[in-house]
């Protein structure tokens, strides 16, 4: 058995509320509510807007955000003129709410920031990425002023860092720390010279999103969309910091006690094998969640094989946990040291909630702990995965 610190204990306020919903509430009208919550979480839709002057990496940033290669199925065409003309969706490859728009380019003679929102329709996007590949201009600070006019949020990006950093190189004296800070102040300062106080600008790098500033960015967009939208942002955020996986982590962990108190709401109804084949079921559906989430599913790791070089096997070969071939039942019960535990269990809560009350509590904490114990055990095991698949990727 495993060491019992390893899962998710309960604890005697668990206990209480479990026993209070049994007996002040309707159990049907409780597990309707469980689960509304859970699906609703699913449907939070985000949207969004990439814009910026033509050849600026819109539409390899629009790849680079949703994980997709600019030669991958479903990619934002990417060249060096304008290949956008109207504004494009483009759906995360895992979380269909969320849609990152590659807007049409900005900077022609005659622009006009007013005009130019109307026609994206500006009203459908939850925030604005503003990306230059050089100086910021008059059409991005017309743009950002409008945009901050009509109540959106927007973020100054500087991208082709990585471009600029290798024709620095050249240099004998190349620091680069010292060029990143010049790179950063000469775009703070143009974008003050066009009368734009005290602008936050993020040095990116759409080829290696894990350096320069995108932990940065990526922290701003959470602490200021709105709470329901977070969470959505986080999951779908690519898996390529060790700080974005242990905030996935954290998200994901949230929804253990919801998904465990749905347990122990069927564990009280009286129907032998009933819970066991609940349990099971939700158990596979959240760690289905966190597989993707984590892009250890075999399509996401193809992906990294074809930047990196390596096979899929050899990053399964560096996961530990025992759902690293697939979920599957077995692979499931896995989790717990013996498959017994599960079956005793069963058991034990059918017994106990043919006893009025008291059975019912009983029943409801032991499958509240077995779920948990679950959840909390794959959840720690696939984060440390992704963390060693991430070292070596990167």
């Amino acid at each position: 058995m495993e060491n019992l610190d390893d899962f998710y204990m309960i604890t005697p306020k668990d206990l209480q509320d479990i026993k209070d919903f049994i007996v002040n509430k309707d159990l049907s009208e409780t597990i309707r509510n469980i689960e509304y919550q859970l699906k609703q979480q699913e449907l939070v839709e985000l949207n969004i807007a990439v814009t910026g002057e033509s050849g600026s990496g819109k539409s390899t940033f629009v790849n680079a955000f949703r994980g997709v290669g600019d030669e991958d199925e479903g990619s934002a065409e990417t060249g060096p003129v304008e290949t956008t003309k109207e504004p494009a969706a483009y759906v995360h490859p895992k979380y269909e709410t969320v849609k990152v728009w590659d807007l049409p380019g900005i900077g022609t003679p005659n622009f006009k920031a007013d005009e130019y929102l109307k026609r994206v329709e500006f009203e459908k996007y939850d925030f604005f990425i503003i990306i230059a590949s050089g100086r910021f201009r008059e059409c991005h600070t017309q743009l950002a002023n409008e945009i901050r006019k009509m109540g959106k949020t927007f973020y100054f990006v500087r991208s082709k860092i990585d471009a600029s950093i290798t024709a620095e190189q050249r240099k004998k004296n190349f620091n680069l720390k010292k060029t990143l800070g010049m790179i950063r102040e000469e775009c703070e300062n143009g974008l003050n010279k066009i009368d734009f106080e005290n602008p936050d600008v993020f040095l990116i790098s759409n080829f290696e999103l894990g350096k320069f500033d995108w932990n940065l960015l990526q922290e701003k967009m959470e602490i200021e969309l709105q709470e329901h939208k977070r969470r959505v942002l986080l999951l779908a955020l690519p898996n390529i910091t060790q700080e974005i996986n242990e905030k996935k982590k954290a998200a994901l962990a949230e929804n253990i006690p919801k998904v465990a108190f749905l347990s122990a709401c069927v564990a009280t109804i009286p129907i032998p094998g009933l819970s066991v084949a609940v349990d099971l079921a939700i158990v596979q559906r959240e760690i289905e969640v966190y597989y993707n989430t984590f892009g250890l599913d075999d399509p996401s790791l193809q992906m990294l094989c074809n930047r990196s070089g390596k096979t899929i096997d050899e990053f399964k070969s560096l996961m530990k946990s025992p759902l690293r071939d697939g979920l599957n039942p077995a692979s499931i019960m896995s989790l717990l040291s013996a498959g017994s535990l599960i079956i005793a269990e069963n058991t034990v809560e059918y017994v106990a909630s043919c006893i009025p009350l008291l059975g019912t509590v009983v029943a409801g904490s032991m499958s509240y702990l077995t779920v948990s114990s679950m959840l909390k055990k794959a959840l720690d095991d696939l984060a440390e995965d992704a963390v060693n698949v991430l070292q070596a990727t990167f």
